[in-house]
């Protein structure tokens, strides 16, 4: 009898260790995936100054959104949370695409190098960003689901795994859909 119940002690124990090991892999693995995330929000981040300047020279009056860029850029440098660094980002990006509605205005600056680069630049690193995005939210995914997986779970709550927040950013370079409504005669 003593011998049954070690044996079964054991494979609980034995389940209790495989099970804490595959909840620290899929942490890791969110933490892992977040780097990628937070580098290519640095990427941006570093960009947004190069494009402040290039718009600068253009207009006068287009001060206050610059300074509301810089301002937006520096809180999302800033944020440390994934819960607080999604809507700073997505602030940040509104304010972006603001700049780039400002530099339609002026066609000198639409047709300069300097600035046409900036803007594929900041393309690139959004695509970028948006595969991390996506390998952040499947590892996150698969870590919530770990964590909250019965009987895993209970080793989940007993060592303090819980659930990971997934990221959502609305990107600079997106454009909106134009509004395509049928009015009947």
């Amino acid at each position: 009898m003593a011998a049954a119940a070690a044996v079964v002690l054991g494979a609980v124990l034995a389940w209790g260790i495989v099970a804490f090991n595959r909840l620290v892999r899929a942490r890791n693995l969110v933490r892992e995936a977040w780097s990628g995330i937070d580098v290519q929000l640095r990427r941006r981040a570093d960009l947004v100054p190069a494009l402040v300047e290039a718009v600068k020279g253009y207009r006068e009056h287009e001060r206050g959104l610059l300074e509301e860029i810089a301002e937006k850029r520096a809180r999302c440098m800033r944020s440390g949370s994934v819960a607080e660094r999604g809507p700073a980002e997505g602030e940040l990006s509104r304010s972006i695409r603001s700049l780039f509605a400002v530099a339609e205005a002026y066609p000198d600056l639409r047709a300069s190098r300097h600035f046409l680069d900036l803007q594929r630049n900041l393309s690139a690193i959004e695509d970028d960003l948006q595969h991390a995005r996506r390998y952040y939210n499947g590892t996150v995914r698969d870590y919530n689901i770990a964590v909250e997986s019965f009987p895993r779970t209970l080793v989940a709550r007993l060592c303090g795994f819980g659930r990971e927040e997934f990221f959502e950013i609305e990107l600079a370079t997106r454009r909106e859909a134009p509004d395509v409504g049928f009015s009947r005669p």
